[in-house]
């Protein structure tokens, strides 16, 4: 590993203790023995929907979250614990995974959970939305109403982590009443929440379940979603003592809530990649970006470090490829830096010396700074003779063109995970026609992909990682971008609020002082 990635990994870690030491001021040593109080959420985006096979980004499944369990939970910590599943088997094949489910537990509407709920889930979730690949890669058998087995066609080293983060179980009987449309209207699951009302573009409000299966949780009475794109009006909300937790605060605004009373500003690593996507699925197709040495020259061309100084006070990383430096893999190659020169060279080994000109877009207010970065990328670019053509879009409508594949041959996004390793993100920004959210089919990267998901072996898995992260180097399929770190701003009154690397809310543990 060099100098420069350790310094990379140092900088995170200094993230994390400052997140770890401004989380925790000091606090009410006692939660409160019922639910109580009203904590309100900023969010920077409008959701999309509530239902999670629907929801296209993380605020979105963050809201929907809480109104739902899954069969298994991944603490803070990442440990793995039951939830819906009490205990389950895995055969010794890897392939065959038997779910023993919790018995008692209620839907908000009253309906008993049992495992015509995971069946309706699996197959919802199959057929509808832009996840479908998270649902069908298994087979789902109901053995009795507390059994169910799920079967891979091979070992699934991240099949838990997908559950976790997909499979929301829903009532089957509710469902088929009401159908998607009725349910969107109004979710109904097993968790620490319960829908009260969605005002579009206003507020979500939830209000606690007081028959969670989880004894003693939720801990707040009332849960309230506030989206607000613009950062400087979140800021301002929580200065104002309007909201109790805002986030993708830049670094100056997080400093400017320094010394405000009653609000503390936390922050931590994010395991997320940011990138610019080349397209050849559909709107790049025939396009100059098709030649690796074009897509090499345009990583040249980019000067990460600068924009990290300028834009991020320094807080981040340069990205080395589309593995995170806290991922099983990462240290095999190092970021490409910036080398005008080289990319002027490698543009006229591909016959473009005199550069050309191309479509590009960004989403509006999703990220930190995020359109800041996109403009500065068409400024560098300019300077290689590439005229980009740059679209600041709402973002509801960039996911719904990313999904559809109608964005143009050069887009910005990021990609968050969770599970420790970048197998999700790989699969779901290169998975060609079959991933929502992917505008890239390499078959060398399917054929590493592949075997990456059917390898259960960690040593032989983080040599395929890094396998692949060389060739990704040779042939990008992105401008690999930044690493950042995340800003938050919290209510002094909020207690036990844990923000994970993923940007993800977990709210039932989370609860507030009397006012």
């Amino acid at each position: 590993m060099s100098r420069k990635q350790l310094m990379s990994i140092l900088i995170l870690l200094i993230a994390f203790s400052l997140f770890t030491i401004a989380a925790s001021p000091a606090q009410d040593p006692e939660p409160p023995e019922a639910p109580e109080g009203t904590l309100r959420v900023a969010l920077s985006t409008f959701p999309n929907s509530l239902f999670i096979p629907l929801t296209a980004e993380r605020n979105a499944d963050n809201a929907a979250t809480q109104l739902f369990d899954s069969l298994v939970y991944f603490n803070p910590e990442g440990e793995l614990q039951p939830a819906l599943a009490e205990s389950w088997d895995i055969s010794e094949d890897g392939t065959v995974y038997t779910f023993y489910l919790r018995e008692g537990v209620t839907f908000h509407n009253g309906e008993a959970f049992t495992a015509d709920d995971v069946i309706a889930t699996w197959e919802s979730g199959s057929e509808v939305g832009e996840w479908t690949d998270k649902y069908t890669l298994v087979a789902v058998e109901k053995l009795d109403d507390y059994t169910v087995t799920l079967t891979t066609e091979a070992p699934n080293p991240e099949l838990f982590d997908t559950i976790f983060d997909f499979w929301a179980i829903i009532p089957d009987e509710y469902y088929a009443e009401v159908g998607l449309d009725g349910f969107q209207e109004h979710p109904i699951g097993t968790g620490p929440f319960m829908f009260v009302e969605w005002v579009k573009g206003d507020h979500i409000t939830y209000t606690a379940n007081p028959d969670y299966w989880m004894e003693g949780y939720p801990l707040v009475e009332t849960l309230i979603f506030r989206p607000i794109p613009e950062s400087a009006t979140r800021v301002a909300a929580v200065s104002a003592d309007e909201v109790d937790v805002v986030g993708r605060l830049s670094s100056e605004e997080a400093a400017s809530l320094e010394g405000v009373e009653g609000v503390t500003v936390v922050s931590y690593p994010v395991t997320r990649i940011f990138y610019i996507a080349f397209n050849n699925l559909t709107t790049g197709v025939d396009q100059p970006t098709m030649d690796a040495k074009v897509r090499q020259a345009m990583n040249y061309a980019v000067d990460v470090d600068t924009i990290i100084d300028a834009l991020f006070d320094g807080h981040g990383v340069s990205a080395a490829g589309y593995v995170a430096s806290s991922e099983l893999g990462f240290g095999i190659v190092e970021p490409f830096g910036y080398d005008p020169d080289k990319a002027m060279t490698l543009m006229a080994d591909a016959g473009y010396a005199d550069g050309f000109e191309m479509d590009m877009a960004c989403p509006a207010g999703a990220y930190t700074n995020f359109e800041e970065v996109c403009e500065a990328v068409t400024g560098y670019l300019a300077e290689i003779g590439i005229t980009v053509n740059l679209e600041i879009m709402e973002s509801g409508q960039y996911w719904e063109l990313e999904a559809a594949k109608e964005l143009p041959p050069l887009f910005g996004d990021s990609w968050s995970a969770s599970s420790g390793e970048a197998l999700r993100r790989l699969t779901g920004a290169l998975g060609g026609w079959d991933a929502a959210y992917s505008a890239w089919s390499d078959p060398a990267i399917d054929d590493l992909l592949a075997k990456i998901s059917t390898t259960v072996d960690r040593d032989e898995r983080k040599a395929l990682y890094e396998e692949l992260q060389v060739y990704m180097q040779e042939d990008p399929p992105f401008i690999y971008l930044y690493e950042p770190v995340a800003f938050e701003a919290v209510q002094d009154r909020v207690m036990d609020y844990k923000p994970h690397s993923q940007e993800s809310y977990w709210l039932f543990e989370t609860w507030v002082t009397a006012e």
